[in-house]
């Protein structure tokens, strides 16, 4: 199914590491996910010399490592998540003096250890989700509480809001050393495996209760699952397909473009749009390496973070319905119709029994400890509380393309 969305049917993976042999694999990649429309190999060869010759016409003042996880520039196309813009605007902003080389399909970091690859130097950006980053940085949980964004806009509006900088970003930055930059924004549903291919589409939470669903590394995704009587089971990714193909697992704990982006589709049956908690896969990088750049390059990052935060916005939004296939109807040729994967998406009535099964709002008992411990961590800020705020003074109807772009770190 990925060969398909390649940007034509010639260019298979083999014929694209080829190309990755003569001219690397980042300028490959820029030339490939940069490219509009059909692309033969051979014309995938002349743009990745070109894309190659540009970047190392002069030399860089700083080469940097980006440990993608799994990512690559075929996926990329599936789930828009920017990274590749992200390093193609910043080498041409700086002018060549910044060189970023993308290291993806889990290379040098995989999603449960880039953030501390990051921390230890070994990379000095990364590309992954915050809920498997928040194993080892744990100040991640502050975007898991159960319903705390509803809409996919309203996660948009609060990265974009000046006061993600004090709640999310510093914070995660002083206790972590990470500075998280700029992130792709989808809600978190249930994707039941084929055991569920026959059976009739969940229009219920009730449908789920019981069922064995394998979890991401946020711990804050567990308590909401446990509360809706989800099971959470933490196996590895490998073993995840395979369960779900032979029904050894219900489901799993995702968003709709990782289904298609993983290769998930084929063993997935039905996506409920459960949207119960995040599913953030951001980009970030090292505090020390941008406290170290000089003030024009730390601009530089700022305004390249800046422009892949649009670019994910309104990319990932698009394609979600003319890639993916997350809508009802489907459109024909995306992922999930060409699977057979069906939507399942609740009433507001459903989800709003959902969120007043698991919500901290309606049942905080099982929260009270991270809520607590995140206040610490940020220096005496109920996380929840503001974020759940500033989720809010957005109208409940605003579409996620249609969000207001803002420079967060500037306070007006």
């Amino acid at each position: 199914m990925v060969a398909r969305l390649d940007k034509a049917g010639a260019v298979s993976r083999r014929d694209l590491l080829r190309v990755a042999g003569r001219f690397g694999m980042t300028s490959t990649a820029m030339a490939f996910a940069g490219a509009a429309g059909l692309l033969t190999t051979a014309e995938l060869a002349a743009a990745a010399q070109s894309t190659y010759e540009k970047r190392f016409s002069k030399k860089a003042k700083y080469t940097f490592k980006m440990g993608a996880s799994g990512f690559n520039a075929r996926n990329l196309l599936i789930e828009r998540a920017g990274f590749l813009e992200f390093a193609r605007d910043l080498e041409e902003r700086t002018d060549g003096e910044i060189r970023i080389e993308f290291i993806g399909d889990n290379q040098i970091c995989g999603q449960l250890d880039c953030v501390e690859k990051t921390q230890l130097g070994v990379v000095e950006f990364f590309a992954a989700s915050t809920q498997n980053s928040a194993g080892v940085a744990p100040y991640y949980n502050v975007l898991d509480f159960a319903y705390m964004f509803p809409t996919r806009a309203s996660q948009y509006h609060f990265l974009y809001s000046p006061e993600s900088q004090r709640i999310l970003r510093d914070p995660l930055e002083k206790r972590h050393g990470i500075k998280f930059l700029f992130s792709h924004c989808e809600l978190r549903g249930i994707q039941l495996g084929l055991k569920w291919k026959d059976k009739p589409l969940v229009t219920s939470v009730d449908d789920l209760a019981g069922t064995k669903n394998r979890v991401t590394g946020t711990q804050l995704g567990r308590i909401a699952m446990q509360l809706l009587n989800l099971n959470p089971v933490p196996i590895a990714w490998e073993e995840t397909i395979d369960g779900l193909k032979q029904g050894l697992l219900d489901g799993a704990e995702t968003w709709a473009s990782a289904v298609a982006y993983a290769n998930m589709a084929p063993v997935v049956s039905q996506s409920v749009d459960l949207r119960f908690f995040c599913g953030t896969e951001h980009c970030a990088m090292s505090s020390k390496v941008f406290d170290s750049l000089e003030p024009h390059l730390q601009d530089a990052v700022m305004e390249s973070a800046y422009l892949a935060q649009v670019q994910a916005q309104a990319a990932n939004e698009a394609a979600l319905i003319k890639t993916v296939g997350f809508s009802d109807p489907q459109m024909p040729g995306t992922v999930f119709a060409e699977n057979g994967v069906r939507c399942a998406f609740l009433s507001d009535e459903e989800r709003k029994k959902a969120e007043e099964m698991c919500s901290p709002k309606f049942n905080p008992d099982p929260w009270s400890k991270w809520r607590e411990r995140l206040m610490q961590w940020s220096g005496g800020i109920d996380t929840y509380e503001e974020i759940y705020r500033i989720a809010r003074e957005i109208p409940a109807d605003t579409k996620p393309e249609d969000v207001e772009a803002r420079r967060w770190w500037r306070s007006a």
